[in-house]
């Protein structure tokens, strides 16, 4: 863990906890990291999830598929992002999702029920730790508000434009890069990308957007 302390010093779930515990409480929780490349699996649906994960770096894209093969893009998570805390502190610790990495990853994984309830020793960190991990839940909640935002809009074009509005609220600019290529945004849009591509073009036609590969302007 000690090479990774510089990095946990800058990552929310850390904050207001001295560089010198950081070592002390890890070891009392039993986190642990791990490396992941490119489109390798980090769990599959239905198996046991007993760690929440932190991204050290990365991107992790939670990904629901169907009995057809079917993949809708549910949630991604970034740097300094958690996932995989819905089911590790559920009554049914089986993932209902799987969790991919969609750029080389690294993880560190922390023992939800460790983190959750304090030691014995009552350490003043773990409660902060606490409190910084309650925060970081309610953040990812937001997201799948977005999603769900997203998604529950009647016609392909609403739900483009709806999406594209919330990235242009983040960047505060009418102007912005999105972060997902044509294949993760229809995934992500519940969408088949033939459909999406030929919307996103009558959209320009249309005067409504101005796009070159995966940056974007709302022209109104």
């Amino acid at each position: 863990m000690k090479e990774y302390i510089e990095e946990f010093k800058k990552m929310p779930l850390f904050k207001g906890i001295k560089e010198e515990e950081m070592e002390p409480m890890l070891t009392c929780i039993g986190g642990k990291v791990k490396q992941y490349k490119k489109g390798a699996i980090i769990a599959l649906a239905n198996e046991p999830v007993k760690y929440v994960g932190i991204l050290l770096s990365g991107k992790v894209h939670m990904i629901k598929e169907d009995l057809w093969g079917s993949k809708t893009i549910l949630a991604i998570m970034r740097q300094n992002e958690v996932f995989g805390e819905t089911f590790a502190c559920g009554s049914r610790p089986d993932s209902a999702v799987t969790f991919l990495a969609a750029e080389d990853t690294n993880v560190l994984y922390l023992p939800f029920r460790k983190v959750l309830h304090s030691c014995n020793l009552s350490c003043i960190f773990h409660h902060r730790l606490i409190e910084n991990m309650v925060t970081l839940i309610a953040d990812k909640n937001w997201q799948l508000m977005e999603k769900v935002e997203v998604t529950s809009k009647k016609t392909l074009r609403d739900k483009i434009l709806t999406y594209l509005s919330l990235q242009a609220q983040k960047n505060g600019s009418k102007y912005f890069e999105i972060p997902l290529g044509r294949i993760e945004l229809a995934e992500y849009l519940c969408a088949d990308r033939s459909a999406m591509t030929r919307e996103l073009a009558n959209m320009k036609e249309a005067g409504l957007i101005d796009y070159e590969k995966n940056t974007f302007r709302l022209l109104r």
